[in-house]
């Protein structure tokens, strides 16, 4: 590895050890075994870094959610299953993934001060959104855009939702039974 990737790998675990706002480049230095120079060189900045940093661990996250999930065709053919099953992955993984979900919640409170922060995520937003749209719902966005947008919409929504319940208090945060509930009594199923 050469120091761009060096930087990179250590920045994002100052991340996730100390958080955004809280990791300073001489933690980067240290934590990459490179030099102050190198950071300016390779990404301009300290801020520039950790946006980076940022978006892979993100990035990193949910590649590894969709790759737990497995091929769509593999999937129940009941919705509510899917769903149900859909929701019970990402559950099962939320205190491996606690500290991700701590990032994010941290770098959100942070977008209305830091306006390049706030750009740098738009776009992986957006696709993050088709991407869950897709490799949950099977919903192929080059087919089907405003499908794919809003059913991404719609998980993204819920997942931050269940997310910030995780956070906060594991014990009654919803589990899979209680969201596929939650959707059966939306849906009319239930009275």
């Amino acid at each position: 590895m050469g120091h761009k990737e060096d930087l990179l790998d250590g920045a994002k675990r100052c991340l996730l050890e100390k958080g955004y706002a809280r990791t300073t480049a001489r933690d980067i230095v240290a934590a990459s075994g490179t030099n102050l120079a190198s950071i300016g060189y390779h990404y301009g900045s300290k801020d520039a870094l950790l946006q980076q940093a940022f978006l892979a661990l993100t990035e990193d996250w949910g590649n590894s959610v969709g790759s737990v999930e497995g091929p769509v065709t593999d999937r129940p053919a009941d919705p509510y299953r899917r769903f149900h099953d859909l929701w019970a992955t990402l559950i099962a993984g939320a205190e491996a993934a606690r500290p991700v979900w701590k990032l994010q919640t941290e770098v959100v409170t942070r977008l209305d001060d830091d306006e390049k922060l706030r750009e740098a995520i738009k776009e992986p937003q957006r696709e993050g959104r088709l991407g869950m749209a897709e490799g949950f719902l099977g919903i192929d966005p080059a087919a089907d855009p405003e499908k794919a947008r809003v059913a991404g919409l719609f998980v993204q929504a819920l997942a931050t939702g269940v997310m910030i319940q995780w956070m906060v208090d594991p014990e009654t945060a919803p589990s899979a039974d209680d969201l596929t509930e939650g959707l059966r009594i939306l849906m009319g199923e239930r009275d």
